[in-house]
């Protein structure tokens, strides 16, 4: 009888139909299902430590972040499991920070945050093995995930801010998580960083912002125009912590205006868009406002008529 998958194996049923060789052949394939089963066992023992060590991983992270920190612990498995290189998709500041904690606590994989420049704030996270990473750690410029693109035009008549331009960028049909910073530089237009393999595309579709014709080309990183960063601190007493009361004070511009740019979508709350004027805010937290840069709430303390002294630092 060949020896097709629904073949049983017993001493018995070899020793009368083939003799010692179908002895030996039965005894084969019993060592090969006792290996079989051990690597089953493994692979369940591996399921389990993986899931356990995953929901360990995991605590530390804020609510908020842990879907996307979880994709990002799934690339880190994959690129334990080879000698490549993964690539998460531009994330903002607090997820990147979770998900260097979260692969921190792992044994055989690094991970470096990059997000084309030093101090830029979307970065995509990249995982490798200690031995593929040494050198990126140094001179993360070296690393091919991430592609400066330079928008040129004249937009002397009809001037572009940071969501006009990430507006064309996704009318290519391209999603937000695979566009990093935005270099708006007023009548030129801008610098981009995104994902580099989408660069041919940009270059291809990108051709208006508003209604100024652009021309879209891949630059080298080396030639990304970034301003030099410039802090403010300044302080203020106000009856609460609302957003629109903080921001205002902290931007220099009146409530109404600020509650105006919170309900058109120009406000973000650490990195998340804020949806009321009313959100209260804590120390650490950071607002951003579209074309004025980003407030840093870095203390707050009642005075004797239970008001708030607010120390902040403004980075333009």
């Amino acid at each position: 009888m060949p020896m097709g998958c629904g073949w049983a194996c017993s001493p018995a049923r070899a020793s009368t139909s083939g003799g010692p060789l179908a002895l030996a052949t039965c005894a084969a394939a019993r060592r090969h299902q006792q290996q079989r089963h051990q690597q089953q066992h493994q692979q369940r023992r591996s399921v389990a430590a993986q899931a356990k060590s995953t929901a360990k991983e995991m605590l530390a992270v804020a609510p908020e972040n842990r879907a996307e920190v979880a994709v990002i612990l799934d690339l880190a498995e994959q690129a334990a499991k080879g000698w490549s290189l993964t690539w998460s998709r531009f994330v903002s500041p607090p997820v990147a920070a979770d998900a260097l904690k979260a692969i921190g606590q792992l044994a055989e994989v690094s991970a470096i945050a990059w997000g084309g420049y030093p101090q830029a704030e979307r970065c995509r996270i990249v995982i490798g093995r200690d031995e593929l990473l040494s050198a990126a750690q140094a001179d993360p410029s070296q690393l091919e995930g991430v592609a400066a693109l330079d928008i040129r035009g004249n937009f002397m008549f009809d001037p572009a801010n940071h969501r006009d331009f990430l507006g064309a960028l996704v009318g290519t049909g391209i999603v937000r998580d695979r566009i990093g910073d935005i270099l708006v530089q007023g009548e030129g237009g801008a610098q981009v960083l995104v994902d580099a393999e989408l660069a041919e595309h940009f270059e291809a579709e990108l051709t208006q912002v508003r209604s100024v014709p652009v021309e879209t080309r891949l630059v080298p990183l080396q030639e990304l125009r970034v301003p030099p960063r410039q802090e403010q601190e300044i302080k203020s007493v106000e009856a609460s912590m609302r957003l629109d009361a903080i921001a205002s004070a902290g931007f220099r511009m009146g409530r109404g205006a600020m509650a105006d740019l919170i309900k058109g979508g120009d406000v973000r709350v650490n990195w998340r868009e804020a949806k009321k004027p009313s959100v209260e805010l804590k120390e650490g937290d950071v607002v951003s406002v579209t074309g004025r840069g980003r407030l840093e709430v870095r203390r707050v303390e009642k005075t004797k008529k239970e008001k708030f002294a607010v120390n902040m630092v403004r980075l333009v």
